[in-house]
C-alpha cells in the first residue's frame, strides 16, 4: 500500500572451497563478497526505496525524503561513516535494483519472509507488526472477515504478498504502480475498489493522516504477524552483517525506539505479546 503525495505529506533484505576454508584462508570469502568494501571505498550507501509509503518512506512538507525505514537507513549510513543515496522505485523496481547491482539495500517496510530469504539476504528485523484491512467507513465494503473478500476489489501493487492473499480469498485485483495513499484511500471511499490489505501500523497512520477520506481499518480483523527490515543481494553477507551490527547498536542505545515512536507513536521495534492469527493462503 502506498501512502502520501511525494511532494507533500499530511502529518504525513564446492568441496575445494571447504578444504580452503578449513585450511584457514581468510581471503577466500572476502574476494567473493566485496559488498562492504565497495560501500566503504565509494563512501556511499545506495538505498532503494519508494518515497510514497507513509510513514516508512515519504516526502514531508519541506519536500524531504523521510520516514521510519528511510531514517533508519540514514542512521546506519552515518554510523558506517558514509553518505546515503536514495533511489526511488516501485516494489518490483526496488527488488530489481538489487539484482542489477544498482542499490546496496532496499528499505521500504519489506517483510522478512521465508520466501524472500530464498532470494535475498535479510537484515535483523527492526519493525514488528501484523496485517489488517482498510474498508469504506459507511458499509465496511460489505466485509466482516477475510472470507468476505470473494468478489471484492482489492487494491495494491502487483506481486506483493498482500495481493496474493487477497487473490487466494477470491478477490478481484486492482493494481497500482507506486501510487500515493490519497489515491488508494479515495478509490476505496468512492467504490472504485473495496479493500486494501496491508500492514496495520502503516494503515493506522495513513487513515489518521487523512481524516477527510471516509475509510477505516476493519476492527478486530488482524492477521499474519510479521517482521520487516532491509533486503540485500543474496551473496552480500559482509554488508548485511555489518548493518546488523549497527542495528543492534541502535536497538541497544534506544535510537530505534526513538525513531519508531516518532513515526508510529508506539515502539514497533520490539515484539508485541498480542496474539495474532496466521492465515492459510493455499
Amino acid at each position: 500500500m502506498k501512502f502520501l503525495n511525494r511532494k507533500k505529506s499530511w502529518v504525513v533484505i564446492g568441496l575445494a572451497g571447504l578444504i580452503l576454508g578449513a585450511c584457514g584462508n581468510p581471503s577466500a570469502t572476502s574476494q567473493e563478497d566485496q559488498s562492504l568494501s565497495k560501500v566503504e571505498e565509494a563512501k556511499e550507501l545506495v538505498v532503494a526505496t519508494s518515497g510514497t509509503l507513509y510513514p516508512s518512506s515519504y516526502y514531508n512538507d519541506n519536500n524531504e525524503l523521510v520516514g521510519y525505514d528511510v531514517d533508519v537507513a540514514k542512521e546506519v549510513a552515518e554510523r558506517l561513516g558514509v553518505e546515503v543515496v536514495f533511489k526511488e522505485y516501485n516494489v518490483d523496481g526496488q527488488v530489481s535494483s538489487l539484482t542489477k547491482d544498482e542499490a546496496d539495500l532496499a528499505a521500504n517496510d519489506f517483510g522478512l519472509t521465508d520466501e524472500r530469504a530464498e532470494k535475498f539476504s535479510l537484515s535483523t528485523p527492526f519493525k514488528y507488526s501484523f496485517n489488517s484491512m482498510i474498508v469504506r467507513e459507511s458499509d465496511d465494503s460489505g466485509i466482516a472477515s477475510l472470507d468476505d473478500l470473494a468478489g471484492k476489489k482489492a487494491a495494491g501493487e502487483p506481486n506483493t504478498s498482500y495481493m496474493r492473499l487477497a487473490e487466494s480469498y477470491g478477490a478481484e485485483l486492482v493494481t497500482y504502480d507506486n501510487a500515493t495513499n490519497d489515491q488508494y484511500l479515495t478509490d476505496v471511499a468512492n467504490g472504485r475498489t473495496d479493500v486494501i490489505i496491508n500492514d496495520y501500523y502503516l494503515q493506522k497512520m495513513a487513515v489518521a493522516a487523512m481524516p477527510d477520506i471516509p475509510v477505516k481499518i476493519l476492527e478486530n480483523v488482524y492477521f499474519d504477524p510479521n517482521e520487516t527490515g532491509f533486503l540485500f543481494v543474496k551473496d552480500h553477507k559482509a554488508l548485511r552483517e555489518k548493518v546488523n551490527e549497527v542495528l543492534a547498536e541502535m536497538k541497544e542505545d534506544g535510537s530505534l525506539k526513538s525513531l519508531a515512536e516518532t513515526y508510529f507513536q508506539t515502539d514497533i521495534s520490539v515484539e508485541s505479546d498480542q496474539e495474532i492469527q496466521t492465515v492459510d493462503t493455499e
